[in-house]
Formats: structure tokens, sequence, C-alpha cells
């Protein structure tokens, strides 16, 4: 009741409602980032008298250098200013701090730092923008407060638990437990509790978004909630790369293709090189290793010279929140020398916005290998600069993004390193003018995840928790 009492009494003093974000990585530059910026650019235009904050663990930046970063990777600028809470307890969200039970450990550390957040200061509307179900019912039953959710990814899955059942080694399901049969019966019994507590914690709130139609199935059978529920796609800003005409690969290679790329380059030919773009945070999820492998084995089946493994760059984009995402970004480094392909693989870390489309543009190539990728924001972002996706065949690439458009292929699917390896094969060795239609089909069927898209559906969905906020 205090914290209740505390609520009201600040907003007798500010004169209106409070909304605050819960999103601990805020600089983290990534695609749940650009959701957070574009949530509350919407939210300001549409409710003047609304004033706005955000919970972040982020350490040694200020407010104005977070804000700052937003513009520099998303070319996004709020319209007015936004109080940040820094949080001081974020390592009890950090996955290295519970090497066993890890997603229990995680969110029953979520619910410590919730509080921190509750007592520093208490909204009107909670909105968990990150996924950190289990902070939903602290600001709903002990704050008072009109909670919301925007969910990337649900927590826990049936994939998850079949990954387990089936005793498949993968980033979260350790070999010494796949090859035992009596701890892979034990994890099963501990997700399937997991999987009923987050379903009830999720179940607090008011209005549950989520990202895809991959999201929605997940969380739906958890959360139970279908009248609270419904998609927003995520923002993903297409018209950044609508400037960049589509027709404009070097001429001779539209008249000659793919095979006399080396006879373009005696010539002195502009396209020497076919780039492919990867764009993603490195974390293990989204399986860098596998990209690196599936290009070494392209190298190999292009073989040498000015036609082979000379033409071919990968480039790897991403942003590190981290230490933990820093010395995984030396790891794949070390795998690129392991595999002799260092001299043709490059990474990029925490690039500005621009220095990513221009990437993007002069890509042949978007690679994307997250299984079962709850949206896939890098994704879009491909297609919409005239790049040929390749992404993995599952999740929200599969379901929402890389689908036919009006009866035309829009980019490639793959699962496997010789799938990936044999489906950027298949691009390259493909005449400019069937890649020219590929890209333009994709191009335009990405329109539907604007910003502004997004900026209309997220604001229809909160419009029932935002009428009945207090003035």
């Amino acid at each position: 009741m205090w914290l209740q009492g505390r609520r009201k009494a600040r907003r007798a003093q500010d004169g209106g409602p409070a909304v605050a974000f819960f999103h601990p990585y805020s600089n983290a530059g990534g695609g749940g980032e650009r959701v957070l910026w574009c949530c509350l650019r919407a939210l300001m235009r549409r409710y003047p008298d609304v004033s706005f904050v955000v919970y972040t663990g982020d350490q040694g930046v200020t407010g104005e250098q977070i804000l700052e970063g937003a513009r520099r990777r998303f070319n996004i600028t709020l319209p007015r200013p936004i109080t940040f809470i820094f949080l001081h307890h974020c390592t009890l969200v950090e996955a290295t701090s519970y090497p066993h039970f890890t997603l229990l450990g995680q969110s029953a550390g979520s619910m410590f730092l919730g509080w921190e957040a509750l007592t520093a200061f208490v909204p009107d509307l909670y909105v968990d923008s990150m996924g950190y179900a289990f902070t939903l019912p602290i600001f709903r039953y002990l704050g008072g407060c009109k909670v919301a959710s925007y969910v990337h990814y649900p927590t826990v899955s049936t994939d998850m638990l079949s990954v387990v059942r089936e005793r498949n080694p993968s980033f979260n399901n350790a070999d010494f437990i796949s090859k035992n049969p009596v701890l892979s019966a034990v994890k099963v019994v501990y997700y399937c509790c997991f999987a009923l507590l987050y379903g009830l914690a999720g179940s607090c709130s008011d209005v549950i978004m989520v990202n895809s139609t991959w999201t929605l199935g997940h969380i739906l059978a958890l959360w139970r909630s279908p009248s609270r529920t419904s998609i927003v796609y995520p923002p993903c800003d297409v018209r950044a790369f609508l400037d960049v005409p589509l027709d404009d690969e070097d001429e001779d290679e539209m008249e000659e293709g793919w095979e006399q790329l080396g006879s373009e380059e005696e010539a002195g030919g502009d396209r020497k090189c076919h780039t492919i773009v990867s764009v993603g945070q490195f974390r293990p999820e989204k399986d860098h290793c596998l990209q690196i492998r599936a290009f070494r084995k392209l190298l190999d089946r292009k073989g040498e010279g000015p036609r082979g493994r000379e033409s071919l760059r990968l480039v790897l984009i991403g942003g590190c929140r981290n230490q933990e995402d820093e010395e995984r970004v030396l790891m794949l480094r070390g795998l690129c020398q392991e595999l002799a392909v260092d001299d043709r693989v490059t990474f990029k870390l925490n690039v500005p916005f621009e220095e990513l489309k221009r990437e993007l543009v002069d890509a042949t190539i978007g690679l994307h290998t997250m299984w079962n990728e709850h949206f896939g924001i890098g994704v879009v972002e491909c297609m919409a600069a005239g790049t040929i996706v390749l992404a993995h065949k599952s999740g929200g690439p599969k379901l929402d993004i890389v689908v036919p458009y009006e009866g035309g292929q829009t980019g490639f699917l793959a699962d496997s390193e010789d799938s990936y390896a044999a489906a950027m094969e298949t691009i390259l060795t493909l005449s400019p003018v069937d890649r020219l239609e590929i890209r333009r089909n994709a191009r335009r069927s990405v329109e539907r995840f604007s910003d502004q898209e997004f900026e209309a559906c997220f604001l229809a969905a909160v419009e029932s928790v935002m009428s009945k906020l207090e003035r």
C-alpha cells in the first residue's frame, strides 16, 4: 500500500500519469532496443501530458549518451526528454551468474531487479519490453500499476522441450545432459514446471504484444490470454533504404553474369567482390559459428582464383552487450583462423546506422542463421536494402518474412552447413536479372514492417490501458 501511496503522491505532484519501460540493456543496440525507442517516440507524439521513464542497468554511460546511441544506431530521436533510472543489480539477470538452472535463476533475479526498479519509481503503467515476465506480478500486485508486455521471444517454449526430450545438444542443452537419459528426464520436468510458472506470471499482463506468428503460438499456449494478445510486428527502418535504386548492378555484370566475373576484373570492372553480410548481436543463439563454417564450405566449392575465394567476403556486423559477448567475438575470430578464412572475414562491432546501411546496400547476400528466430529485424533490413536474404528455415523468417510476395520469390531458406553453402552458391550463380527480380519482390514485401505500421499497431494495442490512466 505504501508503494501505491507513493504513486498517488507522485502523480499529484507531477500533474499527470507516468509510463515506465523495463529495459536493462537499453544501450545494447539490437532489435529489442529499436522497439523500445520507437514505442517511446510513438507514445510521446500521441500523449503529450504523459511523462516517461526507462529502467536501465547500463553502467558507465549517461542518459544523454544512451539517447545519442539510439540516434546514431537507429536514426531515432525522441521528441521530448525522458528520465533514466539506473539499476545497480543487473548481474542478477546475467546468464553467467547461474551456471545451472539458468532460466530459474535469471527469472528469480529479474524479480529482485524489478523490486529495485519499483521502489525507485512507481509508474502508472509498467511496460516490460525485454521479456522479463516475472516482473509483471511485482508491478501489478505490489505497485498497483497497469502492466503491459512486448514479447520478443518466449523464455521457454515447446521447441526447447523437444530439444531436451530428443536429447539434441544445443547452446541451451549441454552435451553431458543430452547424453544422459536421467538428466534429460529431470530437465524436461524442470522445463515443464518453469513453463507453468512462466504462464502464470505472463497472464498478469493487461496488454500482451508479440512480434511474430511463431511467438504468438507459444505465448497463447503458455499465457492463455487470447483476448489480450495481438501481433505487433517490430519496427524496421525500411524507408531509410528506399532511396537506394535496385537496378544499380554493374552493367557488364548484368550482361555477363556471375560466370563472367573474372573477365570483368581483368577488364577493370567495378564489381570485384561479392559480400555476404550478417547483422545480429553476438549472442550464442545467433549461431555465428554456423555462418563461418558454411562460408568455409562455400569457399571450398568455389575454389581459388579471381572467381572463387578472392571474390568473396563475409562481414559480421553486430552489437556486444557485455564482456561475455566480447569474449564470444574473440572465439569467433579464433574459429576463422582455425578454418583459414580470417583473411576473408571482417568483424564490425557497434557500427553507426549509416555504416550499417552502406554495408547492406553493397552486399549481395544477407545471412541469418538463428534457429527459431522470434522475428528477424536484420532479415527485413537486408531485404529492404536490396540484399538477397538467406535465412534459417524456422521461426519468424520462415513464417512471416521470407514468404512469397504476389507469387514471387523473396529469398532463400536453409538449416545446415551444407544447405547454406549450396544456397549461397545458387544465389551467386543466378543471373543479375534473376537476382534483381528477387530483390524487387523482397523490398515490396517488407513495407508491412515499417516504423509507421509499427507505431499504428502499437498505439492501437495500448489504447485500452492508456485511456484508463487517471489524469
